[in-house]
């Protein structure tokens, strides 16, 4: 990977790493799909007004769209409001890099190297450390949503692949078009109008910035510096590099609401840090999925 890709990746999983603790700001104001559906809504309008629609099939679009923005952020966000700490939320999606491997090698015949299943293993282990000495407890439901959001990013990283885009700017602004109608209408059947009702007192300056934040820094740069990885290189080399959010993440939940790591959890980051240099290493491919 060239170096200034290297730095992009790095700064992507930075702002994707604070973006955790800084909706969960916004949490505390608004209704998740209500938040969600409005972070949608800003990345998509008035954007689509100045930025030509991408030379894309539209149901690569809608497809996209719906995925990232209901399957996935959706979910993140319920899951943070049933009591996932922020920090184990970032971790948590980051499952999807072991999701995305698996698609890698089944639909791309992508090949793994022994360096990068060795840093999968540890980073497996790092992972399940920071979970266990992750504070705060969260709800059954909650943990399981996020887990769910990390297989719907996996699958969000396929369709990157399949549909072969190369305005990556422009997909996102008008993929961000298909998320918001499906929100507000699941957000009025499941709380009817009071998280409606209630949006203009909670749009404080706290709530705003959290919007601003997800708009501009977790979505327009993020997704479109994650997919512009994913257009120039194979899968199984970007997806590990995502394993830095959750450091980014716990790091940044610190400081902005007060979830302290431990020991473990300290420990275990410099253990993904090890395999994420472990799986950047050149090494020979042992395992591609030939052909039946």
């Amino acid at each position: 990977m060239q170096r200034k890709h290297l730095i992009l990746a790095v700064l992507v999983t930075a702002v994707w790493g604070l973006n955790f603790p800084i909706t969960k700001l916004g949490l505390a104001h608004i209704d998740p799909l209500l938040l969600t559906a409005i972070r949608f809504t800003l990345a998509a309008l008035p954007w689509i007004f100045f930025v030509r629609r991408p030379r894309v099939a539209l149901k690569w679009l809608a497809l996209y769209g719906l995925i990232f923005g209901v399957a996935m952020w959706a979910l993140i966000n319920i899951g943070i409001t049933l009591g996932v700490p922020p920090g184990s939320a970032a971790l948590l999606i980051q499952f999807s890099a072991f999701f995305t491997l698996g698609w890698g090698v089944l639909l791309f015949r992508e090949s793994l190297t022994l360096p990068q299943l060795a840093g999968m293993a540890l980073a497996l282990l790092g992972l399940f450390g920071i979970l266990l000495g992750s504070p705060g407890k969260a709800s059954t439901l909650g943990l399981a949503l996020v887990l769910v959001s990390a297989l719907a990013w996996s699958v969000g990283n396929v369709v990157i692949k399949l549909s072969k885009v190369q305005e990556i700017f422009a997909f996102v602004v008008w993929a961000s078009l298909f998320p918001p109608l499906p929100l507000f209408l699941l957000a009025w059947l499941l709380h009817g109008e009071a998280p409606f009702t209630g949006l203009a007192a909670q749009l404080n300056a706290v709530s705003l910035f959290s919007l601003a934040f997800q708009v501009y820094g977790a979505t327009h740069f993020c997704y479109w510096g994650w997919n512009l990885l994913l257009r120039e290189y194979p899968a199984s080399k970007v997806a590990p590099l995502s394993l830095l959010i959750p450091v980014f993440g716990m790091a940044s939940s610190f400081v902005i609401v007060h979830q302290a790591p431990g020991v473990l959890v300290c420990l275990s980051m410099a253990l993904i840090l090890a395999a994420l240099a472990v799986g950047l290493c050149k090494g020979r491919p042992v395992f591609t999925r030939t052909e039946a």
